[in-house]
């Protein structure tokens, strides 16, 4: 915005100048020769001022190519910065998910064996009440061939 006003009033100034240049050759008590030069030294001093201002403009922009730039590189930085940090937090959920895993397959395995020694347990409290059944049928029944 501020390089458009500058070209806005750049316009106005080589406007004025023109017009100045055309209202002096008009009203100048002058010789042709004296207007030739003053218009020629006007003409010369209307281009070194434009050179000056477009040297100062292009200064100017490279000030601001460069900020620009430095600009750029520091947010660059940040997002690599951002992506290390984010990348370190999923390695860090990623081995907290593997302990919280290894613990439920700890507790898995440790309920298994424990239901396997259960169910073992409780087979062979059948098996021996089975057997004292059995053992007491024998045991309470008479035998015919004894009648």
């Amino acid at each position: 915005m501020a390089e458009d006003s500058k070209i806005h009033h750049l316009g106005w100034f080589l406007a004025g100048l023109g017009v100045g240049a055309v209202v002096g050759i008009l009203y100048a008590p002058k010789s042709g020769k004296e207007t030739r030069e003053s218009l020629a030294n006007s003409a010369r001093e209307g281009t070194e001022y434009v050179r000056v201002k477009s040297q100062q403009a292009a200064e100017q922009v490279g000030v601001l190519v460069d900020k620009g730039k430095e600009q750029v590189g520091v947010l660059v930085e940040k997002g690599k910065d951002l992506v290390d940090k984010s990348k370190d937090q999923v390695a860090e959920y990623v081995d907290r998910s593997r302990e919280v895993v290894d613990r439920g397959r700890a507790q898995w395995e440790e309920f298994v064996e424990r239901g396997k020694s259960l169910v073992t347990d409780q087979t062979t409290r059948v098996s021996a009440a089975v057997e004292a059944g059995r053992n007491a049928y024998r045991t309470t029944t008479v035998d015919p061939t004894e009648l």
